[in-house]
């Protein structure tokens, strides 16, 4: 894996952990993109890895995003000009009310969450993610998903465009090859940090004791 960058305490009320295509069409084993992307999601290990990840979050009150791949019936919102959103038409999947574009159950939202449709490869692009996340206040996000060389890295870019302390968690995330996974973490990690599930989930709880501390002593 590529080697991870050191990380401060983040207070995870200004966090955002965002979960990104963790959808049975994208990465369940009979799902539409099975072939390109479910066996380097079992190799890495990316759905137990985020189970934790997502389990940091709820203790630590880290807020929580799933952002999905999904379109209306008919494709309106799809423009082909990139090929594997293309691919998806050609494969009628991603149809919004499917279970092919529900969230796989080990993972799925709690009621609190947020979840957004994104119909391009950004998660930001045309989205409220945005808007939503500075309502919150939050101004880091923590990218989690499929694929690392198209959606996440894709948010990450964006993200750290719009301003937001931006973290991508590799043993998270995974893409066609474990070479393509690699080639675009290098890319990454000049334009946000790149860090494993354990650095993530401590430095939540760094950050958590912290905020602690500070409200105790200004109590």
């Amino acid at each position: 894996m590529t080697n991870t960058q050191p990380i401060a305490p983040l207070d995870p009320a200004q966090t955002a952990i965002v979960a990104v295509d963790f959808q049975h069409d994208v990465i369940g084993a009979d799902g539409a993109f099975a072939a390109m992307f479910h066996a380097e999601v079992e190799r890495v290990g990316v759905i137990p890895a985020t189970v934790r990840l997502l389990r940091a979050a709820r203790t630590t009150g880290a807020k929580i995003v799933y952002s999905r791949a999904t379109f209306s019936r008919g494709y309106p919102e799809l423009v082909g000009n990139i090929p594997i959103l293309a691919h998806t038409a050609e494969y009628g999947c991603l149809v919004d009310g499917t279970p092919g574009a529900a969230v796989i159950d080990a993972v799925k939202p709690h009621d609190s969450d947020l979840v957004v449709a994104h119909h391009r490869v950004s998660c930001f692009h045309g989205t409220e993610l945005d808007v939503v996340l500075r309502g919150a206040g939050v101004d880091t996000i923590v990218l989690a998903g499929v694929a690392t060389n198209l959606a996440v890295e894709s948010t990450a870019r964006a993200g750290g465009d719009l301003g937001y302390r931006t973290l991508v968690v590799a043993d998270a995330c995974s893409t066609t090859t474990r070479a393509a996974h690699e080639a675009s973490l290098e890319s990454l990690s000049m334009l946000a940090q790149v860090v494993s599930v354990d650095q993530l989930c401590a430095a939540l709880s760094s950050g958590l004791r912290r905020s602690g501390d500070r409200v105790a002593a200004t109590g």
